[in-house]
């Protein structure tokens, strides 16, 4: 599990990388949650540029990114979703629970 993260006027952008499966899931979500807490952002983007593959483990990673920032009265946003990662994204239904821009082909 790598992923790089910042802050700037109140957006924690996380760049995630490689696969998310069961293998990182529980660190990502731990990671994404402890940044979330520590700095409270309006807004929480998760980039998906670097993601090469996502199953069901990756939902779990979306969804509690949600909760957390559902819980501070803040929006989730996804971004840069390669087409593996966007198909399983649309059949659960995550496409229209969380905003996702800028998705890649």
């Amino acid at each position: 599990m790598q992923f790089t993260s910042f802050l700037d006027q109140g957006q924690l952008t996380v760049a995630l990388t490689g696969e998310i499966d069961h293998h990182c899931a529980k660190s990502y979500i731990q990671a994404i949650a402890a940044k979330i807490e520590a700095y409270a952002p309006a807004t929480c983007v998760l980039d998906f540029q670097e993601v090469t593959f996502v199953d069901s483990s990756g939902i779990a990673v979306v969804i509690n990114a949600l909760r957390c920032m559902t819980r501070i009265g803040g929006q989730l946003l996804l971004t840069g979703i390669g087409n593996q990662p966007m198909r399983v994204f649309r059949t659960s239904g995550i496409d229209k629970l969380v905003e996702i821009k800028e998705a890649v082909s």
